[in-house]
This record gives structure tokens, C-alpha cells and sequence, in this order.
């Protein structure tokens, strides 16, 4: 075959796998031909992008195997996308690949043990096949031209800016997602996602300046300048519910009974509306994002989550620093792991003073069929953050006990709700599980806020979903609000009145601090200056993001004022040593504030077999360890990882081979681990 030819095949085998690759991703053939129809523009610039990334084979002699490897690849892309989204409304993005952690920790919830098994086969199974074909794989035997395949990779890729500029200015393509799943559809696979490799970040806006920043911020005296008095503002709580919004919303959905009376009780006294969030479906994190700093996931790349990005190597101005600097301590609270989306490190590049994680908490084998903590062990430590400061608190929590997958056969062996209407069973079945993990959810809340009552504080909570549940619903199905909206309510014990409204996640908390005459933040003073509404808010709001995460800073003068706090923690209590006791069968660990994710480490060996008796009390197996041993407690990751977070403020070392007393080896200081 000359290359003349192999162009023309390589095209034609572009054309094959962007067909293939879209069969995967609309989960059949005729929805692949409708699209092919409605948007041959741009199912043929896909095409041509598959194509583009091909041409490099011509630099090299192995050009059958290089075919395979970079078809191969493509499909593969689809495939997974085909997969994910099964399970999930997002579909395969860039940013996936740091979340790969996470990805895998929540794989076992949406796939069974085969399923997973089979994927992890054919993933080796491939690699072996292409190692093998590599040396086996014929070579191109004819006269290489490398200085005209050169010249030729450059004018293609020439060509194809072109025609990728010429496709968005016709609007065959368009370079913002407001929705990603529906971008996806319109615009086909290859394009979208290679959009969400490269895209990422905040792009520069035109004639970014201090004049042009200063302009802004300049605006913000219009939110004025918090008067009350400082020593009698409120604790300000923060709930994040994973997956909760009223399913009464849901036009074919027919419960038993109410899931959420608790809720529907507290909207008839407490401020309430829907809560409009970036994610349907998937994304927690965003959410929590925008809630936290004010700032707008519009801006950023497609599919992109920050708290993989910018913040996870940067600090950032957010509602906990603010706060702060009016004398608030700030603690951030999750019954998941403490690595899941990179919270260890992203709170406290937001500010905050502590982080409880699960493994810092107790019952954390009280958990629901999907293996997710019961949320109602968040109320304790809720209570112990605040207790362990002398003054006010700023306490954001993000629940986890209603997220996904949610079983498509029966599991529930007599629900308490039961669910009916147009619907598959397997339908009904996810359902049903659902709006009883909501009424579990509801029962949450109405506890908590009662043990905030019974602390004869003022106080005020802002209760909130994160986005839908993973339903597959779509806006037909909706008899109240959008798909991006869930329901949010804003709870006080001190008279406090805000008008029912309906919010932004990124406009909630400078909408709660304008109502207790707290105005401080660049961000939270520019929400507060501006209804949303102006002709050019989002502009300004893109400058500002911009300046304050990758610009020169000049609403900060050059200079960011925000810094992580060195004194930053896991978990409010300390955990202590106080002795080792040998016993018949091994040796107990006495102390103070142990958690089901303490391990006895000896001389730095983390002992697996380490058994959780109680708060004071760890056992281990085996003969006491030899004199001048030392042995430690650690709290580990829940994360397959199973690495240390930190340890015990002091270790003892074992002073006699026969003695029962042991001494610290130092005096007690906080150990995090590396």
C-alpha cells in the first residue's frame, strides 16, 4: 500500500471509529445514525479530528501497529464513556483522569465484583495483545520522506485550527458548555472530550489590568461594611446533602408517605427555594466549590473540578478565610475519607483550621446497604468542633449517606416508604432505596437541629443538596425546577428573616452574611454589590476569578494575604497514649480518642491486625515487642492507599523486656503524618 492509499484508508477508519465511538456513548446503533444525520457537520469534523491524530504514524515504519494502538485508543475512550454512563449523567471527561483515586473507590458501588473483574481482564488482556503485536506487527518497507511528512503534519494541523475556528464561528461547535452531557450529545464525543483535556483553567479576559480589576472591586462599596458587632454574630453551619432535593418534584414518582416531613414542616418557618447548583447527577465537589468561594464553575474548562486542579497546589480566598478575620474558627466535617477529592489538602488551602474525615470519627461501621456512614454520626462531631473552640464557629459539613449507586432490585427487607408510578421495577426498586436513605436524611436534620438548640447559642444552618440523585431524570420529568436546581432551607434560632428566594450555590453564603450584616471577601462583597442580573456580572465575575486563582493578584494589591494555617489538623480531639498492658494474647493499647481507623505502629510497621475495643482501648496480637521498641498509633486512610494521616501526640518505648510499665518517648505534640 503506497501512502497515498494509506491516507485515504486511515480516513475511512477515522470515519469507522468516530462511529463506533459514538455507538458507545448514545448506547445504540440508531441513536449513532440520528446524530450522524441531525449533525453530519459535526460527526465529520470528529472525523477529521480522529484523523488528524493519526497522521504521525507516517513518521514512523511500525505503522500497523501504531493504527491499532491509536484506533484502539479512540475506541477504548468511547467505550469507557459508554460505561460511565451508565452510571452516571456526566460523561467521560479529562479531569477524570485525576480522579482516577476516586474513581476507583466508588467503582465497587456501581459495578458488581465480576463486571469490575472482567474490565481489569480486558484492560490486561489488551496490553498484552498490543506488546505482543508490537514485535510482531510488519514494518513499511518503502522510502521514508520525512521532510514532507513533516510539511505535511504542519499544514494539517494548520488546516484543522482552521477548520475548528471556522466550526465555532458557524456554530457547527461552540467552545462553552453550559451543559455537558447535552454538549456531548450535540457535539459528538472525540471533540468534547479532547475539549476537556486541553480546556482547563480560567482563560485570561480582555485587557486584564489593575485599572480593569480595580474598576470592580470598586463596585463593592455598594455592599457596604459589616457594623454589628462582632461578639454577637452566630455560629454559621454549613450542611451539604449528598443527593437531596424534594422528590415530590418528580411528576411520575408516588411515595407512600412523605420522605421529608421533618423538611416540609421547617419550610413553613425557615427560608427555603431551590438551589440552583453547576452538576446534575455527579460533581459534589463543585458544588461545594462555588458554595465555599463565591466563584462560578462557568469559567472554568469543561468537565474541570478545582479541587483537583488550582486549589489542590494553591491557597484561596474563601468563606472560611473570611470569616476568620472576624474571629470565627473554622472546621470542616465529611463521613467519607479524608483524601476523597483531595479534601485533606484542598480545606486547608481554603482556610480551614481542622478537618474531620471518617477516620476521625466513631461508628464508622454504621453505614447503609451501599457501604456509605449513616449520617447521623455527623452530629457528634458537629458538636465536638464546636466545643473545641472558646468562641464563634464556622462548621461546613458535606453528608454522605444518600449518594449512589442505587440498587435496581429489591434490598430493603421492609421499607418504610414504598414507591409506585410509571416505572420500571428496576426503576421503582432505585426509588425506593432512595427516598428511604432521604427519609434517614430528614431525620438527620431535624437532630441536629435540635442538638444546635439545646447549645443556647445563636446559630444559623444552611441545609442544601448537591445536586440530583443519578436517575436518569430529565427536565420532562421535573414538575418543579431544573434539573440543576435542588431545594436548600436557612434555619436560626434568633428571630433572623430572609425572604424566600431561590439561589446559586455561589451567591448562598454572601446571601446568608448580608443577612447578619457581614460584609467582608472579595467575592462574597461582589455577590453582595450585584443582583446577577447586570449586563456585564459575568464579565466581572470571570476577571476577578481570574485575578484572584491564576492572575497577578492586583485586587490584592500583588500581595495574597491568604495563607494556610500551619497549626492545620485532622480531627478536633487528640488522640493519646496513656500505657501498654501485656495481655495472654497480645497487648492492649490504652489512650484516648482511638477511632475504628487507629493501628498500632511498631517501630514504623503499621499492625494490620490491630483490633478497635473502644475509644480508650486498641488490641494487638503477638508477644509485646522487645525493650527499646517503639510503638505508636496511627489513624489510616480509609482509601485503598491505607497510608497514615497522622498519629498520636506522643509514642511510648518499650523500657523492659518483663516490665507492664512503659513511658512516653516525648513529650505530647501533634504528629500529622508526612
Amino acid at each position: 500500500m503506497n501512502n497515498w492509499q494509506a491516507l485515504i484508508g486511515q480516513f475511512v477508519m477515522s470515519v469507522v471509529t468516530c462511529f463506533i465511538i459514538e455507538v458507545c456513548s448514545r448506547h445504540g446503533m440508531m441513536a449513532a445514525f440520528q446524530f450522524v444525520h441531525s449533525s453530519t457537520k459535526a460527526f465529520l469534523y470528529n472525523c477529521v479530528l480522529i484523523y488528524v491524530t493519526s497522521l504521525p504514524i507516517f513518521l514512523f515504519r511500525k505503522r500497523r501497529f501504531l493504527r491499532v494502538l491509536i484506533f484502539g485508543f479512540w475506541i477504548a475512550l468511547g467505550v469507557t464513556n459508554g460505561i460511565i454512563l451508565s452510571n452516571r449523567v456526566t460523561p467521560f471527561t479529562g479531569p477524570d483522569f485525576k480522579n482516577f483515586t476516586e474513581g476507583k473507590a466508588v467503582m465497587g458501588k456501581y459495578m458488581s465484583h465480576f463486571k469490575i473483574f472482567c474490565i481489569y481482564a480486558i484492560v490486561i488482556i489488551g496490553i498484552i495483545l498490543a506488546i505482543i503485536y508490537l514485535f510482531r506487527s510488519p514494518k513499511f518497507r518503502g522510502k521514508m520522506h520525512y521532510p514532507i511528512v513533516i510539511v505535511g503534519l504542519v499544514a494539517a494541523v494548520g488546516g484543522f485550527y482552521g477548520l475548528t475556528k471556522l466550526c465555532v464561528n458557524a456554530r457547527i461547535l461552540s467552545t462553552y458548555f453550559g451543559n455537558i452531557a447535552f454538549a456531548y450529545q450535540d457535539y459528538g464525543f472525540p471533540y468534547c472530550f479532547t475539549v476537556t483535556v486541553l480546556d482547563t483553567g480560567i482563560r485570561e479576559p480582555n485587557n486584564y489590568s489593575p485599572s480593569l480589576v480595580n474598576s470592580i472591586t470598586s463596585e463593592d462599596d455598594k455592599a457596604g461594611t459589616t457594623t454589628t458587632d462582632t461578639d454577637d454574630l452566630p455560629n454559621i453551619i454549613v450542611v451539604q446533602l449528598e443527593s437531596f432535593f424534594d422528590p415530590q418534584r418528580v411528576n411520575y414518582l408516588q411515595c407512600s408517605e412523605d420522605p421529608i416531613p421533618n423538611w416540609h414542616e421547617l419550610e413553613n418557618s425557615c427560608t427555603h427555594g431551590y438551589y440552583t447548583v453547576p452538576t446534575i447527577g455527579a460533581g459534589t465537589a463543585n458544588t461545594e466549590f462555588e458554595t465555599l468561594t463565591g466563584m462560578s464553575l462557568r469559567f472554568f474548562g469543561a468537565g474541570e473540578y478545582p479541587f483537583k486542579s488550582i486549589l489542590s497546589q494553591e491557597p484561596c480566598e474563601s468563606s472560611a478565610f473570611d470569616l476568620k478575620t472576624l474571629g470565627y474558627s473554622a472546621s470542616a466535617l465529611h463521613d467519607n475519607e479524608a483524601n476523597f477529592y483531595s479534601r485533606k489538602k484542598v480545606y486547608k488551602n481554603l482556610g480551614f483550621d481542622t478537618f474531620t474525615s471518617k477516620e476521625y470519627m466513631q461508628n464508622q461501621t454504621d453505614v447503609n446497604h451501599n457501604g456509605w456512614m449513616k449520617d447521623r454520626n455527623l452530629i457528634k462531631p458537629i458538636n465536638d468542633a464546636m466545643d473545641a473552640t472558646p468562641g464563634k464557629d464556622y462548621i461546613f459539613t458535606v453528608s454522605v449517606q444518600p449518594h449512589g449507586a442505587y440498587p435496581n432490585e429489591e434490598v430493603l427487607d421492609d421499607p418504610e416508604i414504598t414507591v409506585s408510578g410509571n416505572m420500571t421495577d428496576a426503576q421503582r426498586c432505585a426509588w425506593e432505596y432512595y427516598v428511604n436513605e432521604i427519609h434517614e436524611e430528614d431525620e438527620f436534620i431535624k437532630n441536629l437541629i435540635d442538638s444546635i438548640n439545646q447549645r443556647d447559642e445563636k446559630s444559623i444552618i444552611l441545609f442544601y443538596g448537591d445536586h440530583l440523585p443519578t436517575m436518569n431524570l430529565q427536565d420532562k420529568d421535573m414538575a418543579g425546577g431544573n434539573l440543576y436546581q435542588t431545594n436548600y432551607l436557612i434555619w436560626n434560632n434568633f428571630g433572623l428573616k430572609i425572604p424566600n428566594q431561590n439561589i446559586t450555590s455561589y451567591r448562598a453564603i454572601a446571601t446568608i452574611m448580608n443577612a447578619l450584616d457581614i460584609h467582608t471577601g472579595t467575592m462574597f462583597r461582589f455577590q453582595q454589590a450585584h443582583t446577577g442580573e447586570e449586563e456585564n456580572f459575568f464579565n466581572e465575575m470571570q476577571t476577578l476569578q481570574y485575578d484572584l486563582l491564576y492572575g497577578k493578584q492586583y485586587a490584592y494589591n500583588g500581595n495574597d494575604p491568604y495563607q494556610p494555617n500551619p497549626k492545620y489538623r485532622l480531627g478536633v480531639k487528640n488522640i493519646v497514649m496513656t500505657g501498654i498492658i501485656p495481655v495472654r494474647d497480645g497487648y492492649l493499647i490504652k489512650g484516648r480518642n482511638f477511632t475504628q481507623s487507629c493501628k498500632a505502629v511498631v517501630d514504623g510497621e503499621v499492625q494490620e491486625d490491630t483490633e478497635f475495643i473502644d475509644i480508650n482501648t486498641l488490641k494487638v496480637s503477638g508477644d509485646l515487642p522487645s525493650k527499646g521498641t517503639n510503638i505508636a498509633v496511627g489513624v489510616q486512610s480509609a482509601s485503598k492507599t491505607h497510608r497514615m494521616l497522622s498519629y498520636a501526640w506522643n509514642s511510648y518505648t518499650i523500657m523492659t523486656d518483663e516490665s507492664t510499665f512503659s513511658s512516653p518517648s516525648a513529650s505530647p505534640s501533634p504528629k500529622p503524618a508526612s
